[in-house]
């Protein structure tokens, strides 16, 4: 069994409230549940509302399968949501 885990950092310009910002994220994390099958949520700077760190995780029997899927995750971020910037990204496995 593997363990995959990535961290992506998003800059959320123009965002001007927390509730803005949950509006932003909450699309976001459903969207890579559907697209990637990964578990998501915000995990660091809850209250900021100009930055957010996401977490999204698998569980894989295939290590490789397990960062195939996370590597696109900040490319697909990158080309579906030009409201969000990718600041950072780190991929942890087990």
């Amino acid at each position: 069994m593997h363990v995959a885990v990535m961290s992506v950092e998003l800059r959320l310009p123009g965002c001007a409230s927390l509730k803005e910002k949950r509006s932003r994220l909450k699309p976001l994390l459903a969207g890579l549940h559907k697209e990637f099958n990964v578990s998501a949520a915000e995990i660091e700077r809850q209250d900021s509302h100009t930055a957010a760190v996401i977490a999204c995780a698998v569980v894989s029997s295939d290590g490789r399968h397990a960062q195939q899927v996370l590597d696109g995750i900040p490319g697909w971020i990158e080309a579906r949501r030009p409201d969000l910037q990718v600041v950072d990204q780190q991929l942890q496995m087990w």
